[in-house]
């Protein structure tokens, strides 16, 4: 892996957009340290009518907006690098700065929640723009605690972060990996290279040694990990007594707007449903490499690895444009905007963050993270994290910034709904036989297998651990192993070997530091499926409704958002139909291996 200052600068993104130099960056700062005291000496103690109040909340809203690119800045520039000491330091400045800020502003919810109901009706009644950030605040005002209370829990906001910064340097910083031998051959290995090559390497010996040496090292980390991670619950659990919440399930759902019955559902009916066609897949997988067992370590391989092809950045862009055109011609401008104006990283170098995603500052354009390594089916990656950049891309540019930010039960939707949308491209693109089977195949390895299988066994897992932490309990390497091991038994039955190593998955996903997250991509994808076999039925008005639903950002909460778009969550049958249509993918994956065979 090649260091940041070797990466081309085509391949990166334009941090300039957001501050044109150092000193840009630093006056912003400076700004938003002197509009907190301006804010505090202005309305700390005096909030007492509805002027006062419509007048603080648009206040606070305009040092809300320097506040966002300040912390994208520094945020993306150490995603990139985590090695890179100088991002290392301004990024732990800006979060000591930005916990004085929210300690300093808290007075603002405090002393607003202090006031009559009926003002603050009255207040959204005057600046309707406002009116979803007030009924936001009222819904919080049972879990509100004292002002003072308020504010040093938010001057402690970077101390609550630690174990988050703490799982990323030892992943990203510490953690070093050795190359790994195959008939005495060296290959070289680290976290980039094993999620984006080894793991998918059609050669079983190399793969299943590289996937070896990954386990080996992270089983070197393994105490030190599951002990940052318990810090974390516990900090949780602190909160959600604190705030006198039932559960630390309830405390953690709040802000998704939604309640246990939706989140258990996820879990419990995709565990039991689903289960049954992804062994089957598993079995045609092994069939077709004609591998003596399946284990854990071959199930991310391709169905027809020989077929796949390789694309180039450049190309990429015109499968975007091809894939995505049926959203419009703004949505397509965008597209293009995203190439031309660099708002994605595509290098690969040492010490930038694993996996994909999408940074939205609001007032600014978004920004892409990606390691490219010129597989097709990075094409599906890239059309999902440029399905959250065109959420909010139009959320932002038709909402304030109290309003653009929608529920995480339905932050998913947008993103699989692009995945889904490339996939129909490709399938109508050819009737070769072998092409339709690579696109489906990738359907399920990645579109379904990943938001369906990979994060909701992720949420099966911490379903479990959160049910031990709820009683009080704490947990450690052993019982982490355990967990996860159980649950890849239960989905996987007999079919697939979960070979050792495979119980140390738990370590290797950030989003168990971002409260109940891995179920939400089912959820989202299940609401994506639908309003895509909508669109294939009803085409325009299927899409106009979609864009409508992009547009309204946090304006609704998730149940409202998808029934603008046609689907009914408050039943379990879009989940049924959902798993229903992975089924009849499968089916097809079946029926064309058979003919290409023949």
């Amino acid at each position: 892996m090649i260091n940041r200052s070797e990466v081309k600068i085509e391949e990166t993104w334009d941090l300039t957009h957001l501050f044109q130099s150092d000193e840009a960056f630093e006056k912003a700062l400076e700004e938003a340290k002197a509009d907190t005291t301006k804010l505090v000496e202005t309305f700390k103690g005096k909030i007492s009518n509805v002027d006062s109040v419509v007048s603080v909340i648009n206040d606070y809203q305009e040092l809300y907006k320097k506040m966002i690119p300040i912390g994208t800045f520094a945020n993306l520039a150490l995603s990139v690098d985590q090695t890179n000491d100088a991002a290392q330091l301004r990024a732990a400045k800006v979060g000591q700065i930005m916990a004085s800020i929210s300690a300093e502003t808290s007075f603002v919810t405090s002393e607003l929640l202090e006031l009559d109901e009926a003002l603050l009706e009255e207040a959204s009644k005057k600046a309707p723009e406002f009116s979803v950030m007030i009924q936001e605040l009222i819904r919080k005002k049972p879990y509100q605690l004292h002002p003072e209370v308020e504010k040093a829990l938010a001057a402690f906001g970077t101390t609550f972060d630690g174990p988050y910064e703490l799982y990323n340097t030892t992943k990203l910083v510490d953690m070093k990996f050795d190359d790994f031998e195959v008939n005495g051959e060296k290959f070289p290995l680290s976290y980039n290279l094993f999620e984006g090559d080894w793991e998918l390497e059609h050669d079983t010996e190399k793969r299943r040694a590289a996937f070896n040496a990954f386990s080996n090292k992270l089983k070197d980390y393994q105490h030190t990990t599951a002990k940052t991670y318990d810090m974390h619950l516990q900090t949780e659990k602190t909160n959600s007594d604190l705030r006198g919440y039932d559960s630390i399930f309830d405390s953690l759902l709040f802000n998704q707007q939604v309640d246990r019955s939706l989140y258990n559902r996820q879990i419990d009916i995709i565990m039991k449903e689903l289960a049954p066609h992804m062994r089957r897949y598993a079995k045609l997988v092994q069939k077709v490499h004609g591998l003596d067992k399946m284990t854990f370590a071959d199930l991310k391989i391709p169905l027809d690895p020989s077929y796949e092809p390789t694309i180039s950045v450049e190309e990429s862009r015109q499968y975007m444009k091809d894939g995505l055109s049926i959203m419009g011609e703004d949505y397509v401008n965008m597209l293009d905007r995203s190439f031309d104006e660099r708002w994605i990283d595509f290098a690969q170098n040492k010490g930038k963050s694993t996996g994909a995603f999408c940074s939205s500052p609001y007032g600014h354009h978004p920004y892409i993270l990606i390691s490219w390594t010129s597989r097709m089916n990075e094409v599906f990656v890239l059309a999902h994290e440029l399905g959250h950049a065109g959420h909010f891309y139009l959320a932002h540019q038709n909402q304030n910034i109290f309003n653009s930010r929608p529920s995480l039960y339905f932050i998913e939707a947008p993103s699989t709904m692009n995945e889904m949308l490339m996939a129909n491209h490709l399938l109508k693109s050819s009737t070769d036989a072998r092409f339709k089977r690579w696109v489906i195949s990738t359907i399920i390895a990645r579109t379904y297998y990943h938001n369906f299988v990979t994060h909701l066994l992720e949420a099966a897992y911490q379903r479990k651990v959160y049910e031990i932490i709820d009683q009080g309990g704490n947990v450690n390497a052993s019982i982490l192993n355990k967990l996860k091991k159980d649950v890849l038994e239960e989905f996987w039955g007999g079919e697939v070997e979960i070979n050792d190593g495979a119980e140390l998955t738990w370590m290797r996903q950030p989003h168990y530091y971002m409260g109940l997250y891995p179920y939400t991509y089912s959820a989202g994808l299940t609401i994506a499926t639908q309003v895509y076999q909508r669109i294939q039925t009803e085409g325009s008005n299927a899409v106009e409704d979609w864009l409508k639903v992009l547009k309204a950002g946090g304006t609704k909460d998730p149940v409202e958002l998808a029934k603008m778009a046609g689907v009914d969550i408050t039943t379990e049958q879009p989940l049924k139909d959902t798993i229903t249509f992975i089924g009849s993918l499968i089916d097809q994956l079946e029926e064309l291996t058979a003919e290409i065979e023949n």
